[in-house]
């Protein structure tokens, strides 16, 4: 159980604050929302209940391609008429992760006692996130449980090849710098102390570039244990900041403004949110539950911060296509018209859907195009660094063939 702070305007216009105990947030909206006219705040309390189960991760987490293979057969072992506690069975003699199978275990003793499928699962936040509860929640409320749990699957499998394509087509760059940095560290300490010695016995004078690289090398050679202690302990102390609200906040103004980085980023915000929204609301979902569930998939705060002030929106009953095109900076115009569209016609779970499908094809398409961008970039960065290290260590030699 977690604990949370929430203010809330209750049905006679009074503000309303109160500390209580529940599995998620989804459980606590329907726990205020019969008192509730309009929701103010909801803030999770640092003094939470401790629960092994929500430090599962760290010790063997499961991976999502487990969660998307588990959504997507259940649904059609009960699609095929199997009782759930027969599938979960089944399931859990073919999961692999020890973790896993402990979990589903777990679900069919807790179901077998006569509690639903979604209530079992809020046993394990870490293993199932919220969206995956909403829509498996909705699924039984509305008697199709197994189309709930293959849109989720759909839902997971688009989020999860959406991240795979982002991180494939930064991994590439990341490995080429590394390895950079290694080498050139490695010539820094034992290579150039080598060469300056040599340089020094000769007398010669040396260029500003020589004498910058002897500098850097005789730093890390007479520091190295030093220097090493120190960019663990930067690298730390910069993780830890960037964790901290004011720093995840400047992290994600930093990204957003960044050249062509910043409009692939809007638009995986803007793939999330539609895909998000129209397979909750498609599965039956109550739209503020949806937006306060697409508020905890969206990682980026301004984004977060947009989708609580649609909720609010939704709250007074005006249109929620208004706060899409009152922030075209960042969710672009195409998403704020499309669900005015939705909202006219009564299809917004269509409307999202198909903005979804086109902004996940954009940034397929963009990230293929930086991979084959960044190739030819890396080689010039490459090139450059080796040009400047060649040239200031050779450039001496010139200097004392010119004085002979």
């Amino acid at each position: 159980m977690t604990t949370f702070h929430y203010k809330i305007i209750d049905k006679n216009g009074q503000p309303v604050e109160n500390t209580v105990e529940a599995k998620d947030k989804g459980s606590l909206y329907e726990i205020i929302r019969k008192d509730a006219s309009a929701i103010v705040s909801i803030e999770e309390s640092k003094n939470s209940t401790f629960s092994f189960s929500k430090y599962i991760s760290f010790f063997g987490g499961v991976k999502m391609h487990d969660k998307i293979v588990f959504a997507r057969n259940l649904g059609q072992m009960i699609d095929a008429g199997l009782p759930i506690n027969r599938g979960l069975s089944i399931m859990e003699r073919q999961a692999k992760s020890g973790t896993f199978k402990k979990v589903l275990g777990s679900l069919n003793e807790s179901l077998s006692k006569g509690n639903t499928l979604s209530d079992s699962m809020k046993n394990y936040p870490n293993v199932f996130p919220t969206l995956f509860i909403a829509m498996v929640r909705a699924g039984e409320e509305s008697g199709n449980l197994s189309m709930a749990l293959k849109n989720v699957a759909l839902q997971m499998e688009k989020s999860y090849q959406l991240n795979k394509k982002i991180k494939g087509a930064l991994m590439y760059p990341a490995v080429i710098l590394t390895l950079m940095i290694i080498i050139g560290v490695l010539m820094m300490v034992y290579m150039v102390p080598t060469l300056t010695s040599t340089f020094v016995g000769l007398g010669i004078k040396l260029p500003w570039s020589t004498r910058l690289i002897i500098t850097v090398s005789d730093f890390l050679k007479n520091n190295f244990l030093i220097t090493i202690i120190g960019v663990i302990v930067a690298t730390f102390l910069i993780s830890a900041g960037f964790k901290t609200q004011k720093g995840g906040r400047m992290v994600d103004w930093t990204i957003l403004r960044i050249p062509v980085i910043g409009e692939i980023v809007k638009e995986i915000n803007s793939a999330r949110t539609a895909r998000t929204l129209s397979s909750l609301l498609s599965a039956g979902v109550d739209i503020v539950l949806a937006i306060n569930v697409t508020k905890d998939v969206i990682q980026n705060s301004y984004y977060k911060d947009i989708l609580e002030k649609i909720q609010k929106t939704i709250q007074k009953g005006d249109q929620i296509s208004t706060v899409f095109l009152a922030y075209d900076k960042f969710y672009p115009l195409f998403v704020g018209e499309m669900v005015s569209v939705g909202e006219e016609t009564g299809k917004i779970g269509e409307m999202l859907l198909g903005v979804a499908t086109f902004y996940e094809d954009e940034v397929d398409q963009k990230t293929k195009d930086m991979s084959s961008i960044v190739e030819p970039v890396l080689m010039i960065i490459i090139g450059v660094a080796v040009g400047f290290f060649a040239i200031s260590m050779l450039a001496p030699t010139y200097s004392l063939a010119d004085s002979i």
